[in-house]
């Protein structure tokens, strides 16, 4: 990879950012608005607020309940999927309830959940896998069944069943599809471990916002938010990464299909 590549990927990745807070940090320079402060304000009171002690009481909690969150949901999602991907009958039986609790937004159960969970951090993890383990399992499910038919049939006639076929057939055949989901979860968990935190925590980002907002602290509340975005956006990064060395045989597929 050159250096001139380098720099290309660069600025297609951080170009619009930088376009953007320019025009916000110009847009809102001489704002005196009490709700929308300069972006030089919203900048010191982030320096001020997300470094020590609030870095470690509340930034790390909320990654921790976000990966938990996460990891669960992309075990079940994954394990049921492909159970009902590869078994016609659990997929028949099983369709219609769970295209109901997919129908229901998982900001709803937060009440529901509380109930049974109380509102400590088994209840936060709880709602981010209620919401992020929908797309996981979708897709894991279209991926199996999208299996390549003259694919299977070789693995039959060489004898290759049971745990052996799952794994060098089905996983990775639905692989491409079942990491779309996971990509898809990511942003789905981001937003559910700060509402999950708004209802009823101690600590967390989303539990600090409210906190700043309620207090009429509105530089630290967009503080608040900014970070969310920048840990949005690192994650992001960090998926793509861990995509491209799992997925390494696929993308290369898909180039040499592009330039024969």
């Amino acid at each position: 990879m050159t250096v001139l590549t380098v720099l290309r990927r660069a600025l297609l990745l951080l170009g619009l950012p930088v376009v953007l807070f320019a025009v916000w940090w110009f847009a809102t320079a001489d704002s005196t608005d009490f709700y929308v402060p300069p972006l030089s304000a919203i900048l010191g009171a982030f320096g001020k607020v997300w470094t020590g002690e609030r870095l470690l009481s509340d930034v790390v909690p909320s990654l921790l309940r976000l990966t938990a969150g996460y990891l669960l949901a992309v075990v079940v999602g994954v394990g049921l999927g492909l159970l009902v991907g590869m078994r016609r009958v659990v997929r028949d039986v099983l369709e219609p309830v769970l295209e109901l609790f997919r129908a229901i937004p998982p900001p709803v159960l937060v009440p529901v959940i509380m109930l049974f969970a109380g509102i400590g951090d088994t209840m936060k993890v709880i709602v981010i896998v209620s919401g992020c383990v929908w797309p996981i399992l979708l897709n894991t499910v279209e991926g199996v069944r999208a299996v390549d038919e003259v694919l299977s049939d070789t693995c039959r006639s060489y004898g290759i069943t049971g745990a052996a076929r799952l794994r060098h057939l089905v996983l990775r055949a639905a692989s491409p599809q079942i990491v779309t989901g996971m990509r898809q979860a990511l942003s789905i968990g981001i937003i559910l471990m700060v509402i999950s935190e708004m209802f009823a925590a101690s600590n967390g980002l989303g539990f600090t916002i409210v906190q700043f907002q309620r207090s009429f602290a509105i530089p630290e509340m967009w503080s608040g938010v900014l970070l969310l975005g920048i840990l949005g956006f690192l994650l992001s990064l960090l998926f793509r990464f861990a995509e491209n060395r799992v997925l390494a045989w696929y993308h290369g597929l898909r180039r040499a299909q592009r330039n024969p």
